[in-house]
């Protein structure tokens, strides 16, 4: 059993925080508006940049990464929601995307 719930990318209210745990070249590419972005290499330096009275909803391509973060945060008392399928599903169920530069949005 784990320690965190898992949800699907419908379920994420619109004003949610999200947290994307994939690498810079990743995040750069496509990514859902306003993801707060912190690599999961990083989350164990980076971990006081995150509010612990925050709901943070936790994604990755597909859903592993994001579970491994969502697991260390709520292991340190922080409330994470894995998402389910990733930024896969996201793009797939048509949420709003952004992507740096004038590029489309995509995941690889």
């Amino acid at each position: 059993m784990s320690m965190f719930e898992t949800v699907t990318v419908d379920q994420i209210p619109a004003d949610a925080a999200i947290l994307d745990v994939r690498e810079d070249d990743e995040f750069a590419l496509g990514r859902a508006a306003g993801a707060q972005h912190i690599p999961l290499g990083q989350l164990p330096e980076r971990i006081d940049d995150l509010d612990p009275d925050t709901d943070y909803y936790v994604i990755c391509r597909t859903g592993g990464r994001s579970a491994r973060a969502a697991e260390f945060l709520v292991g340190r008392g922080y409330s994470a929601l894995n998402v389910a399928g990733g930024s896969d599903a996201w793009l797939e169920a048509g949420k709003p995307m952004e992507a740096d530069g004038d590029a489309e949005p995509t995941v690889k």
